[in-house]
């Protein structure tokens, strides 16, 4: 009889999470904000002397939705924090890896999000309505990368990712830092959040 393949990775916190079957118990915050400190955005193909992190893009969208909708409930400001979560464990591919692999890329991510969800406090699919929102905050910050950092034109980005108003991006600059710093925003913001859930 064949082995069955591993599909479980031991987290930093000693948790093994299953990443065929993740349940919200086998999630830790302190993984979830170590790993996307460590996961480059733009697959690192990005300037300065520090990679773009996954956590430093999410508190940039969870900032952005804020401006999006200032009344936002902070259960669904937590949701846009989370937004990229499941990148701890299965990284971030870009748009075109994503479709090369196939709709198992997606189940695999809705699987992540949910248990994430729940573990936090949250429905275990957020509402169609903020959803478009965090997409909307994404794709904001995408462009700000974009321009920014990735080396892309403002005509260009626009082709891609829609142009923003400039209110919603005003006083935004994009950051670069270790790591480390970025790894104890993202756990601060995100206890800031939880305790207002």
């Amino acid at each position: 009889m064949a082995k069955q393949p591993r599909a479980w990775q031991r987290m930093l916190s000693g948790r093994r999470l299953d990443l065929l079957d993740p349940t919200p118990v086998d999630i830790e915050i302190e993984d979830i904000a170590h790993g996307l400190a460590f996961v480059a955005r733009w697959n690192g193909q990005t300037r300065g002397d520090f990679a773009y992190s996954v956590a430093e893009h999410s508190l940039l969208v969870e900032a952005l939705f804020r401006r999006l909708d200032p009344g936002a409930p902070a259960r669904w400001c937590l949701a846009a924090l989370l937004h990229d979560a499941p990148e701890y464990v299965i990284g971030d591919m870009i748009s075109p890896v994503k479709s090369a692999v196939g709709p198992g890329y997606g189940e695999l991510d809705e699987r992540l999000s949910a248990a994430i969800h729940i573990r936090f406090g949250l429905p275990a699919a957020v509402p169609a309505q903020i959803k478009k929102r965090i997409k909307k905050a994404d794709s904001i910050s995408a462009w700000m990368e974009a321009t920014q950092i990735a080396g892309f034109s403002e005509a260009e980005a626009t082709r891609f990712f829609g142009r923003p108003d400039k209110e919603l991006t005003e006083g935004l600059q994009i950051k670069l830092r270790p790591p480390v710093a970025v790894r104890e925003e993202f756990t601060r913001r995100h206890v800031e959040l939880l305790a207002l859930v």
